[in-house]
Order: structure tokens, then sequence, then C-alpha cells
């Protein structure tokens, strides 16, 4: 049977433009929305070949449905100038790749796909319509399916009626009774899809409803009454129509949408206008290799990426090669071609993402792009064959997996080098991991290797999920028959190889700076204080607990007389009828929907003047501790090892910082008295103590040396207060004449420009006027008038490259900074000037982490590090070392760069973390 694919474009190009942000040519055109509209093109054409395919986009003007409701998409913004500026060439790249287009005018793109859907249909040809509006649904049928390319979603009419609970020929119905938001089509007021589902699941059609509307009780009932005038206008707005004349568009009907062969020269045109480096090389190779195709040659794999000169160099499309090594001859055979390569790519899968407790089931390697192994070793499902022998096999494998002189790659190999310790293999030779290049390169993007590959290679990789399922039915790797699971794992491999080949060569300058002095080795120093693990005191945390449940207990219970009754703390709704009813407090702002908010900034603003926000304020503060912490903590206690173990992420923070999960270490609260205690949990092992060295005044100092403002240079680098020296300079009174409350508005001054505070926010924090607020801001820069010509330079070269850059050449994308939108480019203008600070400053904890690390392993001290949490390192030091480090360790925190001003690092010590900080 024939396959006719309808590509729904005016959706697509919309999802494109949201889905990546900040992508440009040289010239800085936009270039997000094309790059994005072509991969989705190449991956659907990959996974979804059809004999017939159109292109359809929605026509310029006015359409009928505008004549019948005049507010129909009234609420629609007008496109942004930097997707208009996009649609010419991905008009032209859809021609170019041989598909049709379409576009009829007074009409929507809906309707051209359900008059197209319907020929199909009477033709006996099977339809899919690839698209992410839900209005498409109503189409549906025996013949006709929807694939969504950007969420792999297939609704045929089971999956309509999974996901809306109604049959496709009820969609109409079912859209006119809920209304449509995004098209401003009004419904039923207070009908949502579940109303709409129990009234077509009773009464069947719309027709059915309205004949018995009075039958109908409660609110919604009367509701409806009220609409049924309105009702048979909704139904005409949301019904696609599917009887177009399209013969001046299509003379030949099916024929006219027989896809071409590429044009592969004006491809390349627009490739090269838009620097799509990986696919530029594609096109020359298929101008230079490819005769014409025939249909079904359309949209063939991309080609290998070029490598650099450090791995291989390969210039035409690679054939893949996968083995699945099951006998000691093919592994000989591989351990030989391992130990003789360059550098090898290479992946593990296991029973699970524990990093300290999966095991093992097998591993993969790629010596040169499209060749590749994997080796399964325990899988135990009950298609599973006769595997090398686990232990004997990592024995055999243990002198090259640990050998610092054999260069291996990888995708997040710091979780590999987790699972092989879990073995007692202490993995080296690590040179290079594709997720940090992908993070160094481009820090707001996805860096997991299926989007990777998307985006890098335009190759669509098999999802993990495919293999293993979803949620509660999901089977472990081990169960994976390994002919299937070969293919997968050593797909990841060869993948991972092509990745390093097409982002090594865009690593230069100061992005090879950070990757390979900051981040690389960051990467093995977490890795130590991953496994190392924190000692924690779990008695006190459940006695901390308990403590805790009953100040809650106290707190509900003054909330109950502040309110007049018993009420659920959590509830908004609760809190609204309390707080805007019966107490007649003052709406701060409203949710969406028009209600009273309750949310954290309105509880923040009402705490100020009325007592029951307050009190709730610490009731949800203390909550959370509970839950995060106190309960939490304990249960993670490994026990093997006796101590937590965190994870560090390098890769999530677009600044650069580190995070942590399982558990997060980042924000214990370290100014409440609840906080401390749970810092106070946190111990070190009999005869050692814990050691925190943290930077003081970090992002000032780095402000000093950005801006090279003289009087800033010169406070820090006579150890000067800097908050005092503002404040003498904005007040105009000597050093010893500064009062305390002259140092708290120099300090939230300080702090609040780095951050790009303005007058408004200033003024708030400061609860003072904003004329006040404005005089001190103006004061400021008179007196430091290198920050405020750093500033402007900041914000000017943002706008013109699109990103700012640390001292040490870490890129910080700001894709709002040329938007239309007024607020969100101000905000994008706010962190240009914070971002090469806190960027800064993350790089510098992460050179000092890497400093004090490597001096510990060449002094072969016993002293080692347990945490990093923002600006802080945390150390456990036996007691014979504290004396040594207490004085070493800053001096080896500020030798870690050499900035204009010098660097100082405040030292704690004590029994536990809450002591030493």
């Amino acid at each position: 049977m024939a396959t006719l694919l309808l590509i729904d474009g005016s959706s697509y190009l919309y999802r494109a433009f949201h889905a990546i942000r900040d992508l440009a040519a040289p010239d800085g055109t936009p270039t997000n929305a094309l790059y994005g509209f072509v991969n989705m093109l190449k991956k659907l054409r990959q996974q979804t070949p059809a004999d017939y395919i159109a292109c359809v986009f929605d026509a310029k003007g006015k359409t009928f449905r505008d004549d019948l409701y005049p507010e129909y998409k009234a609420q629609r913004p007008s496109m942004p100038d930097e997707l208009r500026v996009q649609i010419e060439p991905i008009h032209a790249a859809v021609k170019a790749f041989g598909i049709k287009i379409l576009m009829v005018d007074g009409v929507e793109a809906d309707d051209v796909i359900g008059t197209l859907a319907s020929w199909g249909t009477e033709h006996g040809i099977t339809t899919i319509m690839s698209t992410g509006d839900k209005d498409m649904a109503q189409l549906v049928n025996q013949h006709v399916r929807i694939e969504n390319s950007m969420t792999e979603e297939v609704l045929d009419i089971e999956g309509v009626i999974n996901k809306f609970g109604v049959r496709p020929e009820q969609i109409v119905d079912y859209l006119a009774l809920i209304g449509d938001t995004v098209d401003n089509v009004p419904g039923v007021p207070k009908c949502g899809p579940k109303t709409a589902q129990k009234w077509l699941s009773e009464y069947q059609t719309l027709d059915a409803i309205v004949a018995n509307a009075d039958a109908i009780k409660g609110v919604v009932g009367e509701n409806l009454r009220n609409t049924l005038q309105w009702l048979p206008m909704a139904k005409q707005l949301v019904t696609i129509k599917c009887d177009l004349d399209l013969s001046c568009e299509l003379p030949q009907q099916f024929t006219d949408l027989a896809p071409q062969a590429e044009d592969w020269d004006t491809l390349l045109g627009i490739f090269r206008k838009a620097n799509f480096k990986t696919w530029i090389r594609e096109a020359e190779s298929k101008i230079s290799t490819v005769t014409a195709p025939t249909s079904g040659d359309l949209f063939s794999a991309p080609a290998e990426p070029a490598a650099t000169a450090e791995i291989i160099s390969e210039s035409a499309p690679i054939e893949r090669h996968y083995q699945t090594i099951l006998s000691q001859e093919q592994l000989d055979e591989w351990l030989e071609q391992l130990m003789a390569a360059d550098v090898v790519s290479l992946d593990t899968e296991t029973t699970g993402l524990d990093t300290l407790n999966s095991q093992i089931v097998g591993m993969s390697f790629c010596i040169k792009a499209g060749l590749a192994a994997y080796l399964p070793l325990a899988h135990c499902g009950p298609d599973a064959v006769e595997q090398l022998p686990l232990d004997a096999t990592l024995a055999k494998l243990k002198p090259w997996l640990e050998s610092a002189e054999h260069k291996k790659l990888g995708q997040n190999l710091k979780f590999d080098q987790h699972i092989f310790a879990n073995h007692g293999i202490a993995l080296a030779g690590i040179s290079d991991d594709t997720m940090l290049m992908s993070y160094v390169l481009a820090s707001f993007e996805k860096h997991n290797m299926d989007a990777l590959a998307e985006r890098e290679l335009g190759v669509a990789t098999i999802k993990f999920e495919e293999l293993c399922g979803k949620g509660a039915k999901q089977i472990g790797f081990d169960e994976v028959a390994v002919e299937i699971a070969s293919t997968y794992a050593a797909e990841d491999a060869d993948i991972t190889l092509q990745l390093a080949h097409a982002m090594l060569p865009r690593l230069t300058g100061g992005l090879a700076t950070v990757y390979r002095d900051i981040e690389m080795p960051s990467r093995a120093v977490l890795f130590e204080m991953e496994r190392t693990g924190v000692l924690l005191n779990s008695h006190k945390l459940n006695q901390q607990s308990h403590e805790i449940g009953l100040r809650l207990l106290e707190i509900e219970q003054t909330a109950y007389d502040l309110a007049g009754q018993p009420f659920n703390l959590a509830s908004p709704k609760q809190l609204g009828e309390i707080f805007f009813e019966q107490l007649k407090l003052p709406v701060i702002k409203k949710t969406p929907k028009g209600a009273p908010s309750t949310d954290e900034e309105v509880l923040q603003e009402l705490a100020k003047d009325f007592p029951l926000p307050k009190v709730l304020l610490e009731h949800r503060s203390l909550s959370k501790l509970k839950s995060t912490y106190t309960d939490k903590l304990p249960l993670m206690v490994n026990p093997r090892t006796g101590r937590v173990h965190t994870s560090y992420n390098q890769t999530v923070a677009v600044t650069g910082r580190l995070s942590s999960t399982e558990p997060n270490l980042q924000n214990i609260p370290v100014k409440s008295l609840e906080g401390r205690k749970i810092r106070e949990a946190f111990i070190a092992p009999k005869g050692w103590q814990i050691m925190s060295a943290d930077y003081s005044q970090i992002e000032l100092r780095i402000m000093a040396h950005l801006s090279q403002d003289a009087a800033m240079i010169a406070a820090f680098t006579s150890g000067e207060d800097i908050h005092r020296t503002t404040a003498a300079e904005v007040f105009g009174v000597a050093l010893d004449q500064v009062s305390s409350e002259q140092r708290r508005y120099a300090k939230s001054i300080n702090f609040g420009l780095i951050y790009g505070m303005g007058v408004f926010g200033l003024a708030a924090q400061l609860e003072i006027p904003r004329d006040a607020a404005k005089n001190f801001i103006d004061r400021y820069f008179a007196r430091f008038q290198g920050v405020a010509m750093y500033m402007e330079n900041i914000r000017a070269s943002a706008k013109e490259h699109g990103y700012v850059e640390t001292v040490f050449g870490r890129r910080l994308w700001l894709p709002e900074i040329k938007s239309s939108n007024a607020a969100r480019r101000a905000g994008a203008e706010r962190a240009a000037i914070n971002a090469p600070m806190q960027g800064t400053a993350a790089d510098l904890i992460k050179l000092a982490m890497i400093n004090v690390a490597n001096w510990i392993k060449t002094e072969k001290l016993q002293s080692r590090l347990i945490m990093q949490v923002h600006d802080e390192l945390v150390l456990e030091v036996p007691d014979h070392e504290v004396a040594m480090m207490r004085e070493q360790l800053p001096i080896r925190m500020a030798q870690a760069a050499e900035l204009t001003v010098p660097l100082l690092a405040e030292v704690g010590v004590g029994m536990n973390w809450g002591e030493a900080h």
C-alpha cells in the first residue's frame, strides 16, 4: 500500500524556532528555526519512507474563519522578526530536498492537510500526518494516523482514544465543548476535558448533548445552556475542511506529490550561508560522489563528519560494521586492536544508574567510525545467549582499561569510571568526554547523546526506551536480548566517536582552555569526591526531624488561630479564601486564570504587614527542610560505605557552576538555625576534622579585574573592606566615619549592581524611595567610572556576539539578547553584566579544586576533598595535618589564577561542617 506523508510546516516552524535558541550565521542572521526544521525533515524521512510527500504552510492573510469570527486567533502575537527572516531559506531548503510546498489562500494548513488526507483515504493510501497540532486528531481513521517527530508520539484510532478519552469522530465536538485557547475559540465555561469526555460518553454527539442540555445539572449545566447559541459557531471554527478544490495547486493529484531528487548544490549554498558545518561536509560529499538518486534514496544518512588528525580522517559516508563478542577468539582480536588504536570510544551498559551500586552488563568499543563491537557479559533474560565469563573477561581487559597510555573517550565517562570501580578497575587514559565538549561549546543546549547525535550529526539514534520500555513495565538492560542490545550499545560507542570528530575541531582558543584545563581535570576530581562521600550523623538528623515535626504542629495551630479555623496549609484554594474573603488581605497579583495568587512572592510581600503569611512562610521553610534533608538524608547513607555520596553535575548550570543531586548539597541554608543544624550532621571520622575554605567576596574581586576600576583595585590591593570603601565613596565621608547603616546600603549597591539590579530593585531591597535609590546609583557610577564603562561595553559586546565570556574564555550564551520582547531583552542585558562574574567564579573554584587535589596527591597527604559547594571547598583532614592545611589551603586557592587583585580564601575548622563554615 502506498504511503502519503503530510508535514504540518506551520506547526513545526514555531516548534523548531523555540526548541533551539541563540543559533546564528556569521553575519548575525538567526538560523535556529532553519536548523531545527531541516533536522526535523532529515529525521522524518529517515524514519518515515513515503511514496508521496508534501509540506504544508499557512498562507499570508485572512482565512474564512476570520470572516466567521473576527476574534479568531486575535490574541496571537505577530511572527517574531527573528523567525520571519528564516522563512525564505526554510522554504528553499524544503524545495531543495525535493518536497512539494503547499500554501493555499483563504484557508489554513490544517484544511489543506485534511483535504489531502481525505484524498488518501478515498484512494486506499496510508496517510501519515506529521504534526503536533491536537486538532488533527479529528482526521484520524483506519488509513490516517498522526506521528509527531519531535515527541515521537503516534496517534492511531486507539491512540486518540487513550489520549483524549473520545473517538476521533468525536474530537470536533470535544473541541467545541472545551474550547481552543490557542486559537481563541471559547467553549463552554468550566467545561474541561473530563466533563467533555463524560458528556460525549453518555450522549455521543454535541447535537445530542444540546438536545439534553436541560438534564445536565450544576453550574456547568447552566453554563452549557447559556452557550447553546454559540456552540454551532465553535464547532464550525474547530472543524477542519476536507473538501478544498486543490486542482490549481495539484492538477495531477498524487503524481504532483512524488518526491524529487535533492538539489545538493542549492542545499550546499543554504548550509554555507548558515555555517552548518556538518551538513556542508555532507552536501559536498553528495555533490562529489552521488549521481541523481531515485526517490528511495532521498534523505540518506548524513556523511561521516571530518575527523581531527588526532583521531581518524574520513571523507566518505561510513557503513556500519558492528560485531558481538561472544568467543575468546573474538575478544583476543578486539583486544589486539584496542591496544594498537590511538584512541578508543568506550561505553558501558549497566544494571542501573546508581553509580555506587550498579554493575556491568556489557561494554562497547569503537576504534573507527562505523567499526564497533559490543561485549555482553551479564545478560540473563529469556533470550540470553552464552557469554564470556564476567570476572575472567574483566581481568583480561583490566591492563588496557587501567593503562594511562591507551587513550579512551566517551560520553559522561565519570559514570563509566564509577561502574568499573565497582568491579575493582581503576579506569585510566581518559582523554576526552563528548558531554563536556558539548557543554563548553553551548552550555544552554541538551548534552545527552541522543540530542547531540541529532544536533551535531543529523542522526536519530536508538533510544533506551525502545529496548527497555518505560515506567512500571521497564525492564533492566540485562534482560534485553543480546542481538538487540548489541546494535544499541555498539551504536553508542560509534556515535560518541563521531561526535568527538564533529566537536573537537571547534574547541579552540579560550574554549580549548576551558575544556582541557578546567572541565576535564574537574571531572577527575569530582569522581574522587563522589567516591569518597561524606560521613553523616543520622541520629542527629533523626532527632532534628522530630523537633521540626513538633515545631510544625505548633505553627499549624498558630495558623489556625490566626485564620479563625483549621485549614489545609498547602491548599492554594483554601489559602485564597482565608486571605482574600475572610481576612480581606490585599491582592498582590493574580494567577493566569485570574484568581488571587498565594505564591511565595505574594507571601513574602504580605508577611511584611500581616502575621498569617509570615507564619505560613516559616511552615513552608521548615517543611521543606524536613522532607528534603532531615527525613531523607539518613535514608541515603550507603550501607557499604556508611557515607552519603552525592553526584556532581558538570553540565547543568549554564554559567559553569556545579550542581549536585541525590542528595542536593548546594541548597542547604546556612543563615537559618535549622540549616546550620543540618550542616552539623556532616561530621568527620574519629581522628579527623572538617575544614571549609571559601573565597571572600569573589564576584566583586572579579568585577574589579574585569572593569579595571582604579578605586576598586586599590581597595582590594590594600586589603580594605570593599563595602566600607564603597560607602565612603558614595556618601562622601572618610573611611573611619562610615556608619553601619551606610555600609549596609553600600553592600546592597555592590552586590545589586553586579547582578544588574536597577533603581526599582534597589529601592525595594533597601525600602527607600526610588529617587533616593537613583541618587545612590548615580553617585556610585560617578565614583566607580571603570565599572560603569565595563557595564556599557559588556552589553554592547553581548548584543554583537550573542554571548559574553569569563576571564578564562568560557562562553556564556544569551539567547534573548536580541529579542523583540523588551522584558526578555532587559533580562539578558542584566545577565550580560553578571554572567562573566558568576562564570569566572565557577571557573576559579574548579581551578582551586584541581590545584588543591593535585597538591594533595603530589605531597601524598591524607587530607581529602569531600564537597564543593558554590565558592567553598570542604575537606576531611587528619588531626596531624590540620595546622599545615590551615596555613597552606588558602595559599593554594589563591594561586588558582592570577587576577589584577589578590584572591583571598577564608578557612574554618571543626568536628562538623557547621562548625567549620
